[in-house]
């Protein structure tokens, strides 16, 4: 029985562990919503190379549209919805024609469709080659999914296709050495890449050393670079934001090959895990990018596509959002006259006193562990008006 009632307690956490759990839940919503305070429609920005996009299943059922955050904040709200993460090249469709009656409360002017939009079962809330949802209501755990880079869906573990979950590369702790993942569906349009050198493709920890020799000595990863990596980055001319500058290295293939001509029906690889930075490896020569382009993955050598530049623009924004915010509390002290400024720092002065002695008398008190209450919030006040009536 007393194991059940410590099942039942409520658990017991610290205004600093609070605050940081409370920050650490900031941070990471900021980074899938890519930093968008959700705000206004993106509709206007076109086909945005990546944004957080949710499906709306009370107004689109069949799971065939996708909405921004601030449609799904002020036109879906209470709705059912389906949080898809972030998907690439994503119009808004919020009150085109796949909504019916249904207008856009941000945007009311779009098209009635947006045809270069992608759609696959997730926006019907069901994901990897088993169709379930997540999180699944049958499961007894919710099994951690991995998302592929090219098709964007999501995968449990043990649905890659793999002979075990233990061919999944992973640290000594656990933790996931690969940057992406190609699932088998997409792989066959990749067969080039295991024409790359061997440091390519990510691997368990037990079958990383040694590795076979590779055979094309002009691409390296995760090592020195030929002349065409070299360490200081060319920067991305006006033309083609998110993509270095052709220059006479990137002119030569790195394939030694025709891209065109690697692929065979005899050859069909499984699923692939890629290296960190494996993207910066690919030859981007003509002929390759023609490839690119022609399979539909181009973006592949746009750096803004991956998840770790989106990532880094959310982390911008939000300190920047940070410091705007810092940068108001200051511009506000300095409006104040010298007493004006005098009270306000002294009654947050006397907060942080009041709530400390608080917390201190808790935890000496007989039953730390009992809750606070509406009253214990109460009383606080209650002192903190007593001693500004004191020195008044």
């Amino acid at each position: 029985m007393a194991d059940a009632f410590e099942d039942e307690m409520e658990r017991v956490v610290t205004i600093d562990e609070y605050i940081k759990e409370v920050e650490a839940e900031e941070l990471e919503a900021d980074l899938v919503l890519g930093g968008d305070e959700g705000k206004e429609c993106t509709y206007a920005n076109g086909y945005m190379k990546r944004q957080a996009i949710f499906s709306c299943l009370t107004c689109v059922p069949q799971g065939n549209a996708g909405v921004c955050t601030a449609c799904s904040l002020t036109c879906h709200d209470g709705h059912e919805m389906v949080e898809l993460w972030t998907k690439r090249k994503f119009r808004c469709d919020c009150g085109n024609a796949k909504f019916i009656d249904f207008t856009c409360k941000l945007t009311s002017d779009k098209d009635s469709e947006n045809i270069d939009n992608k759609y696959n079962h997730n926006f019907k809330g069901s994901y990897c080659t088993c169709g379930r949802p997540y999180p699944d209501p049958e499961a007894e755990e919710q099994v951690e999914m991995i998302q592929c880079c090219i098709c964007e869906d999501w995968f449990h573990e043990d649905h890659l296709g793999l002979n075990s979950v233990n061919e999944i590369p992973r640290d000594e702790e656990g933790e996931p050495i690969y940057e992406d993942f190609i699932c088998q569906k997409c792989a066959p349009t990749f067969t080039f890449l295991k024409h790359y050198p061997s440091s390519i493709m990510s691997r368990p920890v037990l079958e990383n050393a040694p590795q076979a020799t590779d055979t094309n000595p002009n691409v390296t990863v995760n090592g020195s670079a030929p002349e065409a990596n070299s360490s200081t980055d060319p920067k991305p001319d006006s033309n083609s934001k998110g993509k270095e500058p052709m220059n006479d290295e990137d002119a030569k293939c790195k394939l030694g090959k025709d891209i065109n001509e690697i692929f065979s029906g005899s050859e069909i690889p499984g699923t692939m895990f890629l290296s960190k930075k494996w993207r910066e490896a690919l030859c981007r020569c003509e002929t390759c990018s023609t490839y690119y382009a022609k399979s539909g993955v181009e973006y592949l050598i746009d750096k803004e596509d991956t998840i770790a530049e989106y990532e880094k623009m959310a982390k911008e924004k939000r300190m920047e959002k940070l410091q705007q915010q810092e940068g108001a509390e200051m511009n506000f002290l300095n409006k104040l006259d010298h007493v004006q400024k005098i009270e306000v720092l002294s009654a947050i002065s006397d907060m942080k006193d009041e709530l400390r002695n608080f917390l201190a008398s808790k935890q000496d008190s007989a039953d730390p562990s009992r809750p606070i209450t509406s009253d214990d919030v109460r009383g606080i006040f209650d002192n903190l008006r007593k001693k500004k009536q004191r020195l008044l």
